[in-house]
């Protein structure tokens, strides 16, 4: 089986504990705690990976059966493991896809005597795409749930995700078997509108728009030389609109060279041709979501012209001597000019601005499901066309007395589409976050070129879409940074809040990264750029931000419930109602003098009836947790919480234990040597060049204090060059080990000297003990198996460590902290902080294994650490997080990024937590409350006692307002401050850094 490398930053949470359970350590060059070695490596080795299948295996009685289908599975080439859950039905087979796949692995377990089904398959895990579509005509949730029913029943769809809010959808499908023009087309075909946003395609393409005389021929040369271009994958021309669509590798390539390569084309007398970076101009989210505000707005003015009359007739100027009069006077037998009036104008209300409606409810009934709009075609339907009749039977009647609800339909209508214009107005600004996000990278930016040596020779303003990778730019005093990079000149401070909440502004010199979208202070940097495009943290954070907007929270699946038999129930209850004041009316169950004198028992029950279908409304109960959520993760992310979706924040209000590592969270993780003890007579330059030259093979912080140290011995060198070190050994939780000029050495803890015999004297025993009181590490470094030296090592604690474990405590939140580091330095930090419980010489696994075991004792568990050793636990905890300064496997396997690696940010991350959800609560009482309370006004409980009705113009604003409410009430969130306590920790942060 051929050995494959795997990039860190490739290894995702879901994948990082089950899809690679058997990695080797390909190179180990690091260490945990007192000089013993931590899980940090630079890569791994994996044999031929492992897929992992879930099946759900039908027929286990006991023990015995399970085990019958262990040992089947097992017999089979390729199995890994198999774990047989008898209680659940379920089987986990981890497996070799090139020696066995999951069809064989079915088959032998219906041969065993059971009944196998497969229920999730990574095996075709590499070849998932993943595309986001905007989808225009939802109205609640019971629309999501047939678009996910429907996307889902498609073959090659994996997953999908239709967030009713910002009326997205993701959705995971395997490329080799539909492309994207068929979700598409799905969805179309259950009745909404589909615009694609992005596909995995996206990641490195661009759009050139070209202007000129061009000729097909000449567009063929175009597309030639372009796909002649190294790095360039693919060329798509768009005919008729002059645009071309590059996918390209941005390492090695970008939009300049292709704009080049086009205008260097020249076609007989045409002259050069111009290429400019194409604009959509106005297909955007923005756009869209204006265009849908205008709409509605258009809508109800054009209702109100026609409404405001039919309800003055109706309502106002029948008690008006003289008009009612004349609106009384009848044209035809018992027709009158009043019920003329209001028939005329409540028509083009009920079938031209309320066509939405009609078109809304064909397309569910059509699909077999119902949503809001069948509420609102049935109710405004049964009121028109009951009032049409009363018209009809009047104009053809003598003697005929009835009431028309022309004011019922054309108001109804009308307050529906208020409601959905303030509910679009509101939802827009639920998702301002990204919208303000997207906004931060400058227009344009100005390109330096050098020469040779490096020296400036011109500059050009271009636009900052045009940037390329190793570029370098310009950053001006007062300027956005246009791109991620580092500074290879000049020095500034740089003002990181939009991106990290951060508000202090960050020194920035030679050497030092700065994030795109930034603001530059005072001072002129020179900038090459690492990272553009969808690469950028920027672009990164956006993703984040709309996947976590994307995915559901588990509370929501309430609604989705509900939803599945809301809309019929209505209805069920609106005919019960209707039919139960007829009935009650005809049998005389009630006296004559409860109806009203301008109707009969048939319209008295027709309104109630009326009153209960279009008071119900499921919108409320579909918006009540997406619209919390997007506001919650937006503001999350302004104060440089990022939230990884609903699912993390509605575990995070739940979270009654913190498990903490120690370096680089409760310390800076920058730690210094600070003491040095030689036990025999040797020159300590010479000392530190040799356990230099062994511990600069490790990528521990511990190691890079002691090598950093020793060039104080080397001044004269900036980058001195060691002696090579020759068989380098990491021991895993103990030290390093090295042959350096001939001679053995070991740098590490007790354990390591142990391990090799190295007699450890009583003075080196009393310098450690000392160090471990002083919250110092000691390392001890032997020499061909005779002690040497004891080093003293120092990791400062982060200002607000004690403060925030305080306030932790306050809140109820218990803090235990885990470290790979010796007991005596463990301690000694955890005093200091105020932390009681501590695990010390932890290694990466057993952090995983305390994890689980505070799960088993009832906990809910946060994991909080910043490097590779803590993945496992972080993937392992109810909620992860990481600090945003840790390594990208750590940011990558958390839930949560806390982006000024501040441990106050600990503390935002639940308190906004517990703020959104008790926010989601308050929605589901203005939603279930509208429906619980309105619905039994609405069908006439309080009527026999206080003969009060509720008519349906009224029931239908209700139900127009709960939408509103709810959404109005998300938004409350925008107002968000953290804990006033971390406020003074912030300013008592800044003064120790200060000093």
């Amino acid at each position: 089986m051929a050995t494959k490398l795997l990039s860190l930053t490739c290894i995702r949470k879901e994948r990082f504990s089950e899809r690679y359970p058997l990695v080797r350590k390909h190179l180990t060059r690091s260490r945990d705690g007192g000089g013993g070695s931590s899980s940090e490596t630079a890569a791994f080795e994996i044999d031929d990976p492992i897929s992992r299948a879930v099946f759900q295996v039908l027929g286990m009685t006991c023990s015995a059966c399970a085990g019958s289908v262990e040992k089947a599975i097992k017999r089979l080439p390729g199995i890994h493991d198999a774990v047989i859950d008898a209680l659940n039905n379920r089987a986990q087979i981890l497996f070799y896809p090139n020696s066995v796949d999951v069809e064989t692995i079915c088959e032998t377990i219906e041969d065993a005597g059971f009944e196998a089904s497969l229920i999730e398959n990574e095996a075709n895990e590499r070849s998932r795409q993943v595309c986001r579509i905007r989808i225009n005509g939802m109205t609640c949730t019971s629309c999501s749930s047939t678009i996910e029913r429907v996307l889902q029943s498609v073959n090659g769809v994996q997953r999908a995700h239709v967030a009713l809010a910002i009326e997205e959808a993701e959705i995971h499908y395997d490329p080799r078997l539909l492309s994207y023009d068929r979700l598409l087309e799905e969805i179309e075909n259950a009745g909404f509108e589909a615009v694609l946003i992005s596909t995995g395609e996206d990641v490195s393409k661009i759009d050139l728009k070209i202007d000129g005389e061009l000729t097909d021929e000449s567009m063929k040369v175009i597309e030639r030389s372009l796909e002649a271009l190294p790095g360039v994958q693919s060329v798509e021309i768009s005919h008729g609109t002059d645009k071309i669509s590059v996918l390209y590798k941005p390492d090695v390539t970008g939009p300049r060279n292709f704009i080049q390569v086009i205008e260097s084309t020249v076609f007989g007398h045409s002259g050069h041709i111009k290429a400019t970076i194409f604009s959509e101009g106005g297909v955007g989210r923005e756009s869209q979501k204006q265009g849908e505000i205008k709409q509605y707005y258009k809508s109800f003015l054009w209702s109100l012209v026609f409404t405001v009359p039919v309800f003055l007739t109706a309502m106002v100027f029948m008690y008006i001597p003289g008009i009612k009069d004349l609106l009384m006077f009848k044209v035809i037998n018992m027709l009158t000019v009043g019920e003329i009036i209001r028939c005329v104008l409540a028509t083009p209300v009920q079938f031209v601005i309320g066509w939405r409606f009609y078109t809304g409810s064909y397309k569910a009934l059509r699909r077999g499901s119902a949503n809001m709009d069948v509420l609102i075609a049935l109710g405004t339907n049964a009121a028109y066309f009951y009032s049409l009749y009363t018209v009809l039977r009047a104009a053809t009647s003598p003697d005929f007395k009835g009431v028309d609800f022309f004011e019922t339909s054309a108001m109804l209508i009308s307050f529906i589409i208020l409601g959905k214009y303030l509910e679009v107005m509101a939802k827009g600004k639920t998702s301002q976050a990204i919208a303000k996000l997207m906004n931060l990278a400058p227009d344009t930016a100005i390109l330096l070129s050098l020469d040779k040596e490096g020296n400036v020779t011109g500059e050009e303003e271009i636009d900052g879409r045009l940037i390329q990778k190793n570029d370098v730019i310009k950053i001006v005093p007062g300027a956005k940074v246009a791109s991620d990079g580092y500074v290879i000149w000049g020095q500034s401070h740089v003002n990181e809040s939009m991106i990290t909440g951060e508000a202090r502004p960050v020194a920035k010199r030679k050497g030092d990264t700065v994030i795109g979208g930034t603001l530059n202070e005072n001072g002129v940097l020179h900038v090459k750029v690492t990272r553009v495009g969808s690469e950028s943290a920027l672009a990164q954070i956006v993703r984040l931000v709309e996947s976590a907007q994307l995915a559901k929270a588990p509370v929501q699946k309430l609604a989705d419930r509900i939803s599945k038999f809301f809309v019929p129930l209505v209805i069920f209850l609106s005919f019960s109602t209707w039919l139960a004041w007829f009935l009650a009316g005809k049998l005389h169950w009630y006296p004559e003098s409860w109806i009203p004198s301008s109707m009969d028992s048939f319209e008295l029950a027709l309104q109630f009836g009326i009153s209960v279908m279009v008071i119900a409304c499921p919108c409320a109960l579909g918006l009540a947790t997406p619209t919390a959520v997007m506001v919650g993760t937006g503001v999350g992310a302004s104060q440089g919480v990022l939230i990884k979706g609903g699912q993390a924040l509605e575990r995070a209000h739940k979270v009654n234990c913190i498990v903490f590592d120690k370096t680089g969270t409760l310390t800076m993780g920058k730690p210094v040597v600070v003491k040095t003890k030689l036990l025999k007579n040797m020159v300590l330059r010479e000392f530190y060049e040799l356990v230099a030259a062994t511990e600069v093979n490790s990528e521990h912080p511990l190691a890079k204090a002691i090598v950093e140290y020793a060039k104080k011995f080397r001044d004269d060198e900036e980058n001195p060059a060691w002696p090579e070190a020759c068989d380098f050994v990491s021991i895993t939780g103990k030290g390093v080990k090295a042959t350096v000029k001939g001679r053995e050495i070991m740098v590490g803890n007790k354990n390591l000297m142990n391990d090799h015999k190295v007699i450890i004297p009583d003075d080196a025993e009393e310098l450690l003990a000392d160090s471990e009181d002083m919250a110092q590490t000691g390392i001890l470094v032997s020499i061909n198996s005779e002690l040497i030296g004891v080093l003293s090592v120092s990791d400062p604690l982060k200002p607000s460590a004690r403060e925030a474990i305080s306030i932790l405590k306050s809140m109820n939140i218990k803090s235990i902290m885990v470290t790979g580091d010796n007991w005596g330095t463990a301690n000694s930090i955890a005093r200091e902080v105020g932390i009681d419980s501590v695990i010390a010489e932890a290694k990466p696994e057993q952090k995983a294994e305390k994890v689980k075991e505070l799960q088993a004792a009832g906990h809910v568990v946060a994991m909080v650490g910043d490097g590779i050793n803590d993945s496992p636990a972080l993937v392992a905890a109810d909620v992860g997080m990481a600090i945003g300064a840790g390594t990208d496997i750590a940011i990558e396997a958390a839930d949560i990024v806390l982006m000024k690696s501040n441990l106050e940010d600990v503390i935002t991350a639940i308190d906004l937590s517990r703020k959104t959800f008790s926010r989601i609560r308050l929605n589901y009482v203005w939603a279930l409350g509208y429906n619980l309370m309105g619905i039994p006004i609405a069908a006439g409980v309080l009527f026999p006692g206080t003969r009060f009705r509720l008519p349906p113009w009224i029931a239908g604003a209700a139900m127009a307002a709960s939408s509103v409410s709810v959404v109005c009430c998300s938004l409350l969130l925008k107002n968000y401050k953290r804990p006033k306590k971390l406020d003074h920790l912030e300013i008592r942060e800044i003064q120790v850094e200060r000093v």
